[in-house]
């Protein structure tokens, strides 16, 4: 049996845990680092979307799971724009106005362009190709 007493075992094993925790924030906010974001901002590969109707004339829809925003300048045409923020990974959380909204860090994008408008960020949004199919948008490299 060891000589520690389980006290001091769980008190030790808090500590692990907190000084673990606080090393991920920082990394997680880290420029350097994309700890729990995506390695490719951008699909590597076609994503439906769902219906192009979704995405209002004059509008734009944030897709966070998808890590995606789109714009619909005119009648069946999109834009579509990786919606991870180029300063540290985050992806932004809502559109406001045309504008992208990171949470991290308070960097905003226009959703039509994908250009930033606030920073921290200064890169703008990687553009994404999009298409309408059979009503379904599909964004991602075209096959």
């Amino acid at each position: 049996m060891s000589g520690h007493s389980p006290a001091a075992r769980r008190t030790v094993l808090k500590g692990a845990a907190l000084a673990g925790a606080a090393g991920l924030g920082v990394a997680a906010c880290s420029t350097e680092s994309k700890l729990g974001h995506a390695k490719n901002p951008v699909p590597t590969a076609p994503v439906e979307l769902g219906a192009a109707d979704a995405v209002p004339v004059g509008g734009s829809k944030l897709y966070r799971e998808q890590r995606l925003l789109v714009s619909c300048p005119a009648a069946g045409e999109y834009k579509a724009f990786s919606a991870q923020c180029t300063h540290a990974g985050c992806v932004l959380d809502k559109i406001v106005e045309n504008e992208g909204n990171c949470p991290c860090h308070g960097s905003r994008f226009d959703v039509t362009t994908g250009e930033a408008l606030q920073g921290p960020a200064t890169v703008p949004l990687p553009a994404v190709p999009i298409k309408a199919e059979n009503g379904r948008l599909i964004a991602g490299p075209q096959s």
